[in-house]
């Protein structure tokens, strides 16, 4: 398959036959194409796999592009390096033109030359003329010219050794003169001092070191030591802590009640002690709040806050910049705020009095004293001390309304499913509270209570113990039940004075036009209505539910 570089634009035509060229190859009615090498190309391999890219087109098809290029290796081996101070024979008698003119060697100039410049050139003595070097042509590939242990003869190794053994006999005569400078005439501590020494050189691998001479050396480089979990850098002081130690127990591992201190994931902080029961002096974590509110963390938050308020007001005041300025700012402020107080609180008494009263013993001395320990946040929360108080909510609670005792949904009917008052168990919101009388009106109308009941009344009552009434008493009660006195029917003895009194007083309010209750306020006094004023009302009131009350005959 020509590529399109080769063959350039096609014309029309030219590209219907390449059309039909290629259609015929992978119908196997025509030969497939060749490539250099005289193998044939597979018609069905697609055209951007065999078309050969812009800068590995050789004008003819191939699928060379798409095979791993063959490359010479054997520059690669490391074991191919220059002989460093090989010489080419032994040096030269004379100096020789073209010669280094320092050393007398053939093989490189003055300019290139790595001995030590003479006073008179080699060109000028005919003296002491060096050999010629060996130029070699070592042709390394990529990997053997970027490998850095690339020439290197492990025979230099033995340096290592030669210098750990040097120190070692020089730790040996110190040892050595310590033990003749002992004045001690003993030979049982001469010997239990050489039998130590012998055991620590047998029980020594040479080839690792001994522990002991490793202690010592750990201890000189001690202070320089970086802390675990920190980064400290000796020389500044500066110590950044990273990560926690891999041996401490997590915060939120401390204690697994979910209602315990809360655990912030993304901080990696807990404000509150985890453990309340224990004290924060004895606890193995106290929450990060004991720490920052103990010790100088206090002044240092202050000294803090001084800064930002002064440079706020156009101070130049600055606590990392410059801290011993901060501080003597923030000391002859607190001294002048102190004063101030004193003068300020000194004239108040003086013009207003009532000096006595701030002489008074404290509350908790005249209520009792106390050793309750509280510590406050800024917001006025309680840090450390005494039990947290319960969280309430933005909404009103313990109102009391309508003579309650008790809140809406302190109490729930299982029976109806609903919620009430604890103190009526009434279930109907905003109601007015009925108190125990209420209590027993809901139980007694409960659905257990009338199942009890309908089932008492079924049963036959008892029969009523014989009276002996005689038949007079049996008249007069008759008559006391169906007289037309108590149906208010029939003539009352009534009173005729009392009755035109009532009467004119009764006239007197429809004229005023009084809609109020006319025994209001005689029914504040506990007044009983008379039987005069009650016939008074029966005859001036209005009846509303006669049809011919307002009839009017005009025909008259």
């Amino acid at each position: 398959m020509a590529s399109a570089s080769a063959t350039g634009k096609l014309s029309r035509e030219e590209f219907r036959r390449q059309k039909d060229l290629d259609a015929a190859r992978k119908a196997g009615t025509a030969p497939a194409a060749l490539d250099e090498e005289g193998k044939p190309i597979n018609p069905h391999i697609p055209q951007y796999i065999a078309q050969a890219p812009w800068y590995l087109d050789t004008g003819a098809p191939s699928l060379n592009h798409q095979r791993i290029p063959e490359y010479d290796r054997s520059s690669d081996k490391l074991d191919n390096w220059y002989d460093r101070g090989a010489k080419a024979g032994p040096a030269a008698k004379k100096y020789r033109k073209g010669a280094c003119e320092n050393c007398g060697a053939l093989t490189h100039k003055r300019a290139d030359c790595l001995e030590r410049p003479r006073k008179k050139g080699a060109k000028f003595t005919n003296r002491d003329i060096a050999p010629d070097e060996v130029i070699q042509d070592v042709a390394s590939g990529y990997d053997a010219k970027r490998d850095r242990w690339n020439g290197y003869d492990p025979a230099e190794h033995k340096r290592v050794y030669d210098e750990y053994a040097a120190v070692e006999a020089a730790r040996q005569k110190l040892r050595e003169e310590e033990i003749d400078k002992r004045t001690t005439t003993d030979l049982a501590a001469v010997r239990k001092v050489a039998k130590a020494g012998k055991e620590k050189s047998e029980g020594r691998d040479d080839d690792f070191g001994s522990s002991e001479d490793e202690d010592e050396d750990q201890d000189k480089y001690a202070e320089s030591a970086d802390a675990v979990g920190q980064k400290l850098d000796t020389k500044t002081r500066i110590t950044v802590r990273n990560l926690r130690i891999r041996e401490d127990t997590a915060k939120y591992l401390i204690n697994l009640d979910p209602s315990s201190a809360y655990y912030d994931p993304k901080t990696r902080s807990m404000r509150d002690n985890p453990l309340k029961n224990v004290p924060a002096e004895e606890a193995m974590f106290a929450g990060d709040n004991f720490l920052r509110y103990s010790g100088e963390a206090p002044d240092v938050q202050k000294l803090q806050l001084f800064a930002w308020n002064a440079s706020q007001r156009g101070n130049d005041v600055h606590i990392n910049a410059l801290p011993t300025q901060g501080q003597l700012l923030h000391k002859e402020y607190v001294k002048k705020k102190e004063e101030l107080k004193d003068t300020t609180k000194v004239s108040i008494l003086a013009k207003y009095g009532g000096e006595q009263y701030l002489e008074k013993a404290p509350k908790e001395l005249l209520q009792g004293q106390t050793e309750e320990y509280v510590e406050y946040s800024r917001t006025g929360q309680v840090i450390k001390g005494k039990e947290r108080a319960t969280v309430k909510s933005k909404y009103p609670e313990d109102v009391f309304m309508n003579n309650h005792t008790a809140v809406w949904g302190s109490w729930y009917d299982v029976t109806t499913s609903q919620w009430g008052y604890a103190c009526c168990h009434s279930s109907v919101h905003m109601s007015y509270c009925t108190g125990e009388a209420g209590i027993k009106a809901s139980e007694e109308s409960s659905a257990k209570h009338l199942l009890q009941s309908s089932a008492s009344s079924s049963m036959p009552p008892p029969p009523p113990p014989p009276v002996a009434d005689t038949v007079d008493d049996r008249k007069n009660k008759a008559e006391e039940l169906f007289s037309k006195r108590r149906l208010g029917e029939g003539d009352l003895s009534l009173d005729k004075d009392k009755l035109s009194q009532a009467i004119n007083e009764e006239r007197k309010r429809k004229a005023r036009g009084d809609e109020e209750d006319r025994f209001g306020k005689k029914q504040k006094s506990s007044y009983e209505v008379t039987e005069e004023e009650l016939e008074a009302y029966r005859m001036n009131r209005r009846m509303t539910e006669d049809p011919m009350a307002n009839y009017v005959d005009t025909e008259l």
